[in-house]
């Protein structure tokens, strides 16, 4: 008898509807942190109409799940603490250990916040001393799709000596500085994807309904609709035995190995696959270091930066939270005579975005570049001068946070003072020797030479050339790669800018 009723308890399982066991996207997972003293969203998936009950810290919620079995709700606000274990119960069960609540920080752009601390100065001294169980990482990575995804591949990660070494540099000395000024637990989610351009990092409605981006937009329907998948792989395969052979021969162009359809350039790609799935969860804010894949797009910069901020903090919910990004390093050659320069173009672009975004800072390394690499190893000088602005703006401490910036200028006869704001530490200091370099001025004929400067007081600069009778404007580190050495006596180099509001050159609109 025992198999007739085996085959009769079969045959009626077959025909009870699957029961869908409750789901999390792998932002939810052990290790992980949730941001202090707010309420946090919580999310998943499971059967449809099922009542779900959460609970955490004994405090409890409850929600249920909509008829595709989707459902959200938000975990009660914690001080920083734990360990907790958040308890999520409806037809099955689901635990999450060794949750911490402290401060979380979304780390994102291009390769120069992906660069690992394993590939920066002081790599293995910084290493065997990442015993901070209590920093917590997670890494998304890389995906581009035209598809807004919900999940990712990927789980926090306790920080240790074998951990730390793989995670962004920038991302881990930033939550290292503030691991140890606050006091309590750190979140750093690692999003980043190294040659990447903001663009791919805002949803595609957004593009559209903006009206300024229509022809990069086509642009790149365009290079998908008629995309050639043979002579893609043809190219990249020619590609790598160039670089294998040690790039001899003729040049090649890195970007055209670079999927159409699912790379970094792309516009909403990276959005879609990377920031998509993690939209909403509950964060302090972000840190950003990008621009050099826009670098020839300075005046489009003005607008698409902004943009990528003001939609991230809409489709977050949570506000305008913090963000604050690290300006382009000086790179490649230094230049005999002064004159345009695209990148010093996007630094002012990225400047700029301060006036026009609220909570929002920026800092400036235009002093720690390497001319001979894109990617400056010394990220802990970075992060040291982005962590100021959370110190001093959300955990107030005093001190100082942003360089000092071009506030006016007058022009009194052949010479142009310069007045600056902020500036602290005691005044302006000119490193290393007497002269101050980086200075250069122009007539009405807009053509710039070097500049003599002398330091007035404490927030303003003299500048002069016997060669210009009448000068009008005034520049300060414009160039790819400028000499320059003024900084406040906090060690923070004043921030390059320009007088005249002259027509920029980078004006390139599709990549």
């Amino acid at each position: 008898m025992k198999p007739t009723i085996s085959l009769i308890a079969a045959s009626f399982l077959l025909t009870i509807p699957a029961i869908a066991d409750i789901s999390l996207p792998n932002v939810f997972t052990d290790h992980m942190v949730i941001q202090r003293d707010q309420e946090n969203p919580i999310w998943g998936t499971a059967e449809a109409n099922e009542k779900i009950k959460i609970s955490i810290g004994g405090k409890k919620v409850s929600t249920k799940a909509d008829k595709e079995g989707n459902w959200r709700t938000e975990l009660p606000a914690f001080p920083a603490g734990g360990p907790h274990t958040i308890t999520i119960k409806g037809s099955s069960t689901v635990s999450i250990e060794d949750v911490l609540v402290g401060e979380v920080w979304f780390c994102s752009g291009q390769s120069n916040m992906e660069w690992p601390v394993r590939l920066s100065y002081g790599a293995e001294v910084e290493a065997t001393a990442a015993n901070h169980p209590k920093i917590r990482f997670l890494h998304v990575p890389n995906h581009g799709t035209d598809q807004p995804q919900d999940n990712f591949e990927g789980q926090w990660e306790v920080c240790s000596p074998d951990t730390a070494p793989h995670f962004s540099a920038v991302g881990y000395y930033y939550g290292q500085t503030l691991h140890a000024a606050l006091g309590v637990p750190i979140g750093l989610i690692d999003n980043a994807w190294g040659g990447s351009a903001a663009e791919a990092w805002v949803p595609r409605e957004k593009l559209e309904n903006d009206g300024r981006f229509e022809e990069m937009l086509n642009h790149w329907d365009e290079r998908v609709t008629n995309f050639d998948q043979v002579a893609y792989e043809d190219y990249v395969k020619r590609y790598n035995e160039w670089a294998a052979s040690g790039f001899k021969g003729e040049p090649m162009e890195w970007n055209k190995t670079v999927h159409p359809i699912t790379g970094q350039h792309r516009p909403s790609n990276i959005y879609n696959g990377m920031v998509h799935p993690l939209s909403g969860y509950g964060i302090r804010g972000v840190i950003w270091y990008q621009g050099e894949s826009n670098g020839d797009r300075a005046e489009q910069y003005r607008h698409l930066f902004p943009l990528m901020v003001e939609t991230w903090r809409d489709n977050w919910g949570q506000g305008d939270f913090p963000f604050y990004w690290v300006q382009l390093a000086d790179w490649q050659e230094e230049v005999d005579t002064p004159g345009d320069s695209g990148w010093a173009e996007l630094r002012e672009a990225q400047t700029l975005s301060m006036d026009v975004l609220p909570n929002s800072g920026q800092a400036v390394i235009i002093d720690i570049g390497e001319g001979r690499d894109i990617h400056p190893r010394n990220k802990k000088t970075v992060a040291s001068r982005l962590v100021r602005w959370p110190l001093a703006n959300i955990h107030g401490h005093d001190i100082s946070y942003q360089s000092p910036r071009y506030s006016y200028s007058e022009i009194n006869g052949n010479r142009i003072r310069v007045t600056l704001d902020h500036v602290s530490g005691g005044g302006l200091w000119a490193f290393d020797t007497q002269e101050i370099k980086g200075f250069s001025i122009a007539g009405e004929d807009q053509s710039f030479v070097w500049a003599q400067a002398k330091i007035i007081d404490q927030n303003t600069i003299e500048v002069w050339s016997d060669e210009i009778e009448l000068p009008v404007a005034v520049r300060y580190g414009w160039a790819q790669n400028p000499v320059i050495n003024l900084f406040d006596r906090n060690g923070l180099p004043v921030t390059p800018f320009r007088t005249d509001d002259w027509p920029v050159t980078s004006t390139g609109k599709v990549k």
